[in-house]
């Protein structure tokens, strides 16, 4: 390989790199502006839209379904069940789990951020069409393929 194909082939594998970064930034920040009128920040949104699709779960199942927030999930079930969005009810089949559950209020909470969030993710997709979302979380799918959070992806977002 030339060093001319070498260099323009590293600042492709450069650009690409930037340019994930810059819409995971770009995302994350209007992600954020949407979160502040209703007090949460985006792992405790992330906790409530799960819960509104898959409730009730166990803690573990929570922590396999959470894209955003690796590792144990404890600490931030507690902050929501403290503000009393989430519940922690017995589990009939196993005496030491316990299933969670969004309260009244956390389902209200659940569905304006769902607004807020379907709104963002819209406006984000508004220049792509069809397809193009199609082949661009395909292409997405390919680059996580056999890591830790496309597994997660998958939980979440069954094909």
């Amino acid at each position: 390989m030339t060093a001319d194909r070498s260099h323009s082939s590293r600042a492709a594998h450069d650009e690409l790199r930037y340019l994930l970064l810059a819409a995971q930034r770009e995302g994350s920040r209007r992600f954020g502006e949407a979160l502040r009128p209703l007090g949460l920040t985006p792992p405790q949104a992330e906790v409530l839209d799960v819960l509104a699709e898959h409730q009730p779960v166990t803690l573990a199942a929570l922590g396999r379904l959470l894209v955003c927030e690796q590792g144990s999930p404890s600490r931030l079930v507690d902050s929501l069940v403290q503000r009393g969005l989430v519940s922690r009810l017995p589990h009939e089949q196993d005496k030491r789990a316990v299933l969670l559950e969004l309260t009244a209020e956390g389902r209200s909470l659940a569905d304006r951020l769902g607004e807020a969030t379907g709104r963002i993710a819209a406006a984000m997709a508004e220049p792509l069409s069809a397809a193009d979302i199609a082949t661009l979380s395909g292409l997405l799918h390919t680059l996580l393929e056999g890591t830790d959070v496309a597994r997660t992806v998958r939980n979440r977002f069954p094909r």
